[in-house]
């Protein structure tokens, strides 16, 4: 986005009318004890020809590229078509800020209530909302709103969910007084149902599974249906939007709240955001629902428009009734895994699923072949963890080779030596997988 600075003479009329004679009065009412005194420590300013050489410059750092990319846990390297930034880099859409005014947004609007819709189908929910920050606070904000719910302070979340997901959920739980119980995953790497029965009590607003898990396991869901039905708690899942196009929508396997990470569908990685979290929840809970809703109505003269609606947030209803304070939605990222999916469409989204998949299979079926490592659990998705002997060495070695070979666990789970977390998806070539393979010491 460009950036044009005010003139002086624009500055001057801009305090004519405000009747003030110095900058310095608009910041009349902040503390002199607080203010800084001093300039601050910049370098010198640049003209634009030098500023843009600069950027060009530190842009080149940038590596990535050259790099066959394995990383996964939450954000992945799926192809965006061409349409994808094409359509959303029009001006019409390309706002550094969320649109307020109905009556000058109605393709804004239009858009979100698209994605909207797309999210319920792909998630088998009735509403969503018109997306949050990310997936981790989308899990947060999930988790706050099932307790408002329930009238409870207690959820029990799956030691399987992404690690920062839960932290998330804790730095948001804290001011709240929620507890955010977290159940040790098995040694199969997959939820333990059996703790998870005995945690939760009648404190217990919630329970959270991921599906996949963090892992890339997928998880016995019904079992976490039957606890959460037979407990009277809530159900939670945590899904990738990808894995929708080969997997049963939560909803037909009796979700509450729906959350997850939407930069699969048609948002760059971007070195890590801005993305966008998507939450779905069933038709009884929508006026409980964080952020914002675009619905559709009819104007004056009958026309069909669309409105934000239902804003269960500080900034509209009184304070104390809130659900959250979360004051902005991604809808940028939003219109980017709109246009994603009607581009794709149900099959093409279904293609991508199948193929992420396949990658994977293939990736085991490799492993198992050569008995040079250990694949910790084979019923995934698009993700495995694979168990390899010095794996610190053969990790630096594949980085040498211009490979990023995924996530080694021990980041997250120190006593998970030796342990890497690999991705797969449509864009990884059997060439690029057997490269990995020979770098891991397996082929």
């Amino acid at each position: 986005m460009r950036y044009i600075g005010h003139t002086p003479f624009q500055v001057k009329e801009m305090m004519k009318t405000l009747g003030i004679s110095e900058i310095d009065e608009l910041f009349a009412d902040i503390p002199e004890e607080v203010k800084l005194k001093g300039d601050l420590d910049l370098p010198l300013s640049l003209n634009e020809v030098e500023l843009k050489r600069e950027i060009l410059n530190l842009a080149r750092d940038n590596k990535a590229g050259e790099y066959i990319n394995f990383m996964g846990a939450g954000a992945y390297d799926h192809y965006v078509p061409a349409v994808v930034k094409a359509l959303v880099g029009r001006s019409e859409f390309y706002t550094s800020y969320t649109p307020y005014q109905p009556e000058r947004s109605q393709g804004t609007l239009a858009a979100i209530f698209e994605y909207q819709t797309m999210i319920a189908n792909l998630t088998g929910m009735d509403v969503v909302n018109a997306s949050v920050y990310d997936g981790a606070s989308s899990l947060a904000e999930a988790v706050l709103m099932a307790c408002d719910i329930k009238r409870k302070n207690r959820v029990v979340i799956s030691g399987a969910v992404h690690p920062e997901y839960v932290e998330t959920a804790r730095t948001y739980g804290f001011g709240y007084n929620k507890d955010i119980a977290v159940v040790p995953y098995t040694e199969s790497l997959e939820t333990d149902w059996d703790k998870i029965d005995d945690m939760v009590d009648g404190s217990t607003a919630a329970i959270v599974v991921s599906m996949p898990n963090f892992f890339g396991v997928l998880e016995d869901v019904k079992r976490a249906r039957d606890i959460a039905k037979e407990k009277n708690v809530m159900f939670i899942v945590v899904a990738n939007p990808i894995s929708l196009g080969l997997l049963r929508p939560p909803g037909e396997y009796g979700a509450d709240i729906v959350v997850g990470e939407g930069q699969p569908l048609g948002n760059a990685l971007n070195f890590g955001g801005p993305y966008l979290g998507f939450m779905a929840t069933k038709s009884e809970y929508v006026r409980r629902m964080p952020g914002r809703i675009v619905g559709e109505t009819v104007d004056a003269e009958g026309k069909r428009a669309f409105v934000l609606t239902l804003q269960a947030r500080e900034q509209h209803i009184r304070r104390e009734k809130a659900t959250s304070n979360i004051c902005s939605n991604e809808a940028l990222n939003a219109l980017a895994a709109t246009i994603y999916m009607a581009y794709l469409g149900k099959k093409g989204l279904k293609d991508v699923a199948y193929h992420s998949h396949i990658k994977a299979r293939y990736f085991i079926d490799e492993v198992k072949k050569s008995g040079r490592a250990h694949i910790v659990n084979h019923r995934v998705f698009n993700e495995v963890v694979v168990e390899v002997d010095n794996l610190e060495q053969k990790y630096r070695e594949a980085l040498e080779q211009k490979i990023l070979p995924g996530i080694r666990l021990s980041r997250f789970f120190p006593e998970e030596e030796n342990r890497l977390l690999v991705a797969f998806t449509e864009k990884r070539s059997k060439h690029e997988i057997d490269f990995l393979l020979k770098a891991l010491g397996v082929k």
